[in-house]
């Protein structure tokens, strides 16, 4: 009988009947690397205060915390300037000591986003995606250099934590083995939509909802905000998707709410 699936995550369970089988050493898949790097001359480290037009770097911090929890192992490559030549020596220090690169800001197309050129500049790289049909997070790029994959994710922190959702952590699901590449732990809850949403057709958006319990289940509540706020996020419980192909939802649909209260 077969005890433990390929792909499952190891936990005490799993460790303690492999004890009681005598079984000491098993082969796992190596836990990923994850290399973070923040680009912008507007950005200052976290600890400093911000002047005018400058902004402190939150998203070395979420990055971090969402690989972290996804198993990965981060180093953090720190700020980096607009600059070509020196966001390129990053961007190769960190493809040398990482298996993903996340380079944070610089992804849109005006004249001091680097990350782009950089990303084609490497060796052996290919671009794969830039633009992607989701709100918040379009200007995303995925590239690959070698058999490793770079990431250029939105400067605003609200938008990046979408497209980490969505897009890095299956990717880190698959790297770390996991027999699933969806968003687990991100579990999905049913619930009914509190009122009418407009979309625009041609994306998915992702809306940010809170969940209050009635008698007969949940309830997703909007939370309201410019897309690019954090606060947003921070009081929300969850994200529902609304499709591409619909111009909303309505009052009492039935929706399925990716959960962040994990």
């Amino acid at each position: 009988q077969v005890v433990i699936e390929k792909g499952a995550v190891l936990r005490a369970q799993e460790l303690g009947l492999l004890t009681g089988l005598g079984i000491q050493s098993i082969p796992v898949f190596r836990r990923p690397r994850v290399a973070i790097l923040s680009t912008g001359d507007e950005l200052v480290s976290p600890g400093e205060t911000p002047g005018a037009g400058q902004v402190r770097d939150i998203n070395s911090v979420t990055m971090a915390a969402l690989s972290r929890r996804a198993g990965a192992r981060v180093f953090n490559l720190g700020l980096v300037r607009d600059d070509f030549e020196v966001l390129r020596n990053k961007t190769t220090e960190g493809l040398d000591l990482a298996d993903m690169l996340l380079v944070s800001g610089g992804s849109s197309v005006g004249a001091r986003d680097f990350t782009l050129p950089v990303f084609r500049s490497l060796p052996d790289s290919e671009i794969l995606v830039h633009g992607v049909s989701i709100s918040p997070g379009k200007p995303t790029i995925l590239a690959r250099t070698g058999a490793k994959s770079v990431w250029g994710i939105p400067g605003h922190v609200a938008s990046a934590i979408v497209v980490f959702i969505v897009f890095i952590r299956p990717m880190l699901n698959v790297l770390s083995g996991r027999c699933s590449s969806g968003e687990a732990p991100f579990s999905r809850i049913p619930a009914r939509l509190s009122r009418n949403l407009a979309s625009a057709q041609g994306r998915d958006d992702f809306i940010r909802v809170r969940l209050e319990r009635e008698a007969d289940g949940w309830v997703a509540i909007p939370v309201l905000g410019k897309s690019g706020l954090i606060s947003t996020l921070v009081e929300a419980d969850g994200l529902v998707r609304i499709d591409r192909n619909t111009e909303g939802l309505c009052a009492g649909d039935d929706v399925q709410v990716l959960n962040l209260r994990y």
